[in-house]
């Protein structure tokens, strides 16, 4: 005669769920002691924003790699922005700046997935408020749409001066074809030099003689936003550049299409974006 099963002793299995809900509680507040001896040091030694775009995107990709088992990936990469969010605003306060010129669902969903609600959300109707607001600041974050209506105009011209802030990251950092905060942003601040993510270039570029030709040779070159710009007689471009790709080709691929770089000035970069399969999402 078979000896029957054991009763599940639900009883265990909760001291279980409470012993691991304490330890990550435990691991929390040591990752805040250890967040509080950083800004003693970062005092003493180090100025500047406290925004690692770099090292934001590598934490990210690590977490989509390791991850596995039943807890959606969507809720611990929802986790873990918020974790990383609200530790970088205990270093250094900063409000999020966002376009809703395009609706509020969409951006109000990526802003919160990414950043919580620890951080101050401060809506603005355009692209060019939000990028205002960023430059006033002293290392606020602005975050504007990807696919900008054409009536944004060339927002980005205003992140070609040196003092500027720049584009530094693009959201998602995981990307998927189920992602619950999928729209597609570029995030404006200011970071150090050393902090950023540099596996792709944006270019703020502005030909004059810019048509359709000219648009069908940039598209099988790289992504890109275009506007109208009166003061060439041509268009404004925000222009995104894989690694493998040169700005000066680019700058010839449009010539030989008949479209004359008038001027080109780096705006920004961020990492590669990281796609998960499907099978994994």
């Amino acid at each position: 005669m078979s000896t029957p099963p054991k009763p599940i002793d639900l009883a265990a299995l909760r001291q279980e769920i409470d012993r691991i809900d304490e330890a990550m509680h435990q691991l929390l507040m040591e990752r805040g002691d250890i967040i509080d001896r950083l800004i003693e040091v970062k005092k003493s030694q180090e100025t500047g924003s406290a925004f690692r775009p770099m090292r934001e995107a590598q934490m990210m990709r690590r977490l989509a790699e390791r991850h596995k088992g039943i807890l959606p990936l969507d809720t611990v990469e929802s986790i873990w922005r918020v974790i990383i969010a609200t530790f970088t605003y205990v270093q250094q306060n900063f409000s999020a700046h966002a376009d809703f010129s395009a609706g509020d669902a969409q951006m109000r969903d990526s802003a919160r997935f990414h950043f919580g609600f620890t951080v101050p959300l401060v809506p603005h109707m355009g692209a060019a408020g939000v990028v205002a607001a960023v430059s006033e600041s002293r290392g606020d974050l602005g975050l504007v749409p990807v696919i900008s209506s054409v009536s944004a105009g060339a927002w980005w011209n205003a992140l070609e001066f040196d003092a500027a802030p720049k584009i530094i990251a693009r959201l998602p950092f995981v990307e998927r074809h189920d992602h619950p905060a999928a729209l597609p942003v570029f995030v404006i601040s200011r970071v150090a030099d050393d902090a950023r993510a540099t596996e792709v270039e944006v270019w703020s570029v502005r030909v004059s003689g810019w048509s359709a030709k000219a648009a069908q040779t940039l598209t099988t070159l790289a992504e890109f936003l275009a506007v109208p710009d009166r003061a060439f007689d041509g268009a404004a471009l925000l222009v995104t550049l894989p690694s493998n790709q040169s700005i000066h080709d680019i700058a010839q691929h449009l010539g030989k299409a008949g479209a004359t770089v008038r001027s080109m000035a780096l705006v920004g970069s961020h990492a590669t974006r990281y796609t998960v399969a499907a099978d994994k999402a």
